[in-house]
This record gives C-alpha cells, structure tokens and sequence, in this order.
C-alpha cells in the first residue's frame, strides 16, 4: 500500500514528532508498506516566530496538491497542525478524501507559553482542525481523556516505542563528571519547562543535552550547568547511560520519548505528575512523579537500573508501526492488511 504522510515537523528539524515518523516509516517498508513523507524541507520557508529552528512551508498549497496527484497514495496521514498539514486537509475535504491525523503536541499549551492567547480559543481552532479526521491517533490514555473532555472524537490509540539496542546500559565512566549526574535530554525552549530543573538546589552535576531557541539566555543565566548541545545515535545513547537521574520538568508532552529512552540506559526517570510521565513511567517503579521536582529527583535516584529497562523492553516500534497502519483510512480501493 502506497502511504503518504504530511508533517510540517520533518528533517533537519530534531524533535520527537520527526523521530516517531521516521522509526515508524521504517518499520511499516519493513512491513512491505510504501511510505512517502513531505515536509517543509521541499518547499520555500520561514522561521517560525520565537523558534528559528522551526520551518514553515509558505505558498506550499498548490505545489503540494500537485505532488499529491502526482504520488497517486492509498491513503492520507496528517501528521501535523502546520501549514503542510492544513493545505493537505483542503486537498482531501475538497477531493472528498479520507484522511486520518495525529495529536503529537499540546499546541494550545505552547502558545499559552509564548502569548496570551485563551486556551478555549487555541482549542476550538486545533479541534475545527481535527474534526474530519477518521481517526485522531494519540499516544496515551491521559491525552485521549483531556481531549474527549473538550469535544473531540474519532479517538485512536497510537503508542510510541524505544531501540532497546541502541539505549542500554553502558559504562558510566564515559561522563567524568561530579556524581550524581542528573541529566535532561530535549529541546531547551520555554514549553519545556526546563528552568525548573536548572534552579533546583542538587548535589553532584545537571547534564542539558539539546539545543533550542532559550539555550543562550539559560546558558547565561546558570553558568555551573554542563551545557552538550545536540546529541544523536551512539553519542546521545552514551550520555543517558552515563547519567544517573533523568529529570523531565515538561508539563506540555503529550508521551515523551525520551522518558523510553532514559528508562532503556537503565536510568530512572524524575518527574511532574502530569500527561506523558503519568501514562509512560507511573506504577512501574522505574521513576518518581511528584510536584515536589526535587523530591522526585532523590527519590528517583535510589531506583535501581534493572528495573527501568524492564519497563522499557515492554515498547516495540513494531508495535507502534502496527497500531498506525491499522488506524488508516484507504480511500476505497485499497485494503488494510492484518496488524
């Protein structure tokens, strides 16, 4: 089956949307699927406002349907809020299409962060987005009931998983660095939250590995913090094993990949009781949820490694990459296969 997906976050963007796309696009050709994936890298773009990093197609619209045509796909996936994704949902309301989209970020949250704009206002706009969807892929159950709570419908699950041979526990001498070393792994941008990590009074070391459009004012501002920058494969897998704790002050992640990630190094998790950590790491005793950050922190760092990759072994990209294709919408003349 010839599957298209749309998404406005894409490479060379470095995010968690752009890693569910691309592991799950692997599987599913590795299931004897056809995935084409457009981004913004194919058109003329902008920065997005507050977030250079970030492109945004501009004028893509016509162009893209173009490319739609041209592509001739069983069926349609909207992977994103962005201009791509709402030029791609014109194109099938008006070819009378069925297409299915995903909630991968809490949009109405970031731009709270950002402008004072009225979260009901930034929710019926997302919801009017989603509406003809056939299916709104989520990857959590918390997520799925704050949604629902404000008027969405055509839920479906769509869990996230981890490379377990990739994030293992290594050596931790690859780090030499005062110890405890409490490491965080992420975009450094305002929605994140990361300041509350970054003023917390622990002892030993705090590990920021990422960049974003805040890393120069934070940088500034807590000098002791070991700053790495942007990590990836081997080099990024070596500095999570070589942590101790990992903290996610994030109150806006609809999963969090890296939560998996951490857990498969065999590094206990440290974080808010809020969607995401709430549906990836509590019950499992591989990582500490409390309001007080700090508190989780200590607490986290007494878990011991065997028990957080236990929790993750139980994530498959396959399973993952199941749950998608079983979500699609053929426009007719195709047929799903059996996940």
């Amino acid at each position: 089956m010839n599957i298209l997906i749309v998404s406005d976050a894409w490479h060379p963007q470095v995010n968690g949307v752009v890693r569910t796309i691309g592991t799950v696009r692997r599987e599913l050709e590795a299931m004897g699927q056809t995935v084409e994936v457009i981004g913004p890298d194919r058109f003329r773009t902008v920065a997005m406002p507050s977030y250079p990093e970030i492109r945004l197609a501009v004028g893509a619209r016509r162009r893209l349907w173009t490319m739609i045509e041209a592509m001739r796909p069983d069926c349609i996936h909207i992977a994103t809020e962005g201009p791509l994704g709402f030029a791609a949902r014109a194109y099938c309301l008006k070819h009378g299409k069925p297409f299915t989209t995903a909630y991968h970020t809490r949009f109405p949250e970031y731009l709270r962060d950002r402008a004072p704009i009225p979260l009901a206002l930034s929710y019926a706009v997302v919801r009017r987005f989603h509406r003809p969807s056939s299916a709104v892929m989520v990857a959590t159950q918390t997520i799925e009931d704050a949604l629902t709570g404000r008027g969405f419908a055509n839920i479906k699950r769509w869990t996230r998983g981890v490379d377990t041979a990739l994030f293992r526990p290594r050596d931790k001498g690859f780090l030499d660095l005062p110890r405890p070393v409490s490491l965080y792994v992420g975009r450094v941008a305002v929605e994140k939250n990361l300041e509350e990590f970054l003023k917390l009074d622990l002892p030993g070391t705090k590990l920021v590995v990422g960049d974003g459009p805040a890393r120069a004012e934070l940088q500034r501002k807590y000098p002791e913090v070991q700053w790495a920058g942007a990590k990836h494969g081997e080099d990024l897998a070596r500095h999570y094993a070589a942590a101790d704790v990992f903290v996610f002050p994030s109150r806006t992640d609809t999963f969090g990949l890296v939560l998996l990630e951490a857990m498969a190094s065999g590094i206990p998790v440290a974080a808010y009781p809020v969607p995401g950590p709430l549906d990836v790491v509590n019950g499992s005793g591989a990582g500490c949820l409390d309001e007080d950050l700090k508190r989780a922190v200590e607490t986290a760092l007494t878990i011991p490694a065997e028990i957080c990759r236990d929790h993750a072994l139980g994530y498959s990209w396959r399973r993952s990459a199941e749950q998608f294709l079983s979500n699609l919408r053929p426009f007719g003349h195709a047929e799903l296969p059996p996940p």
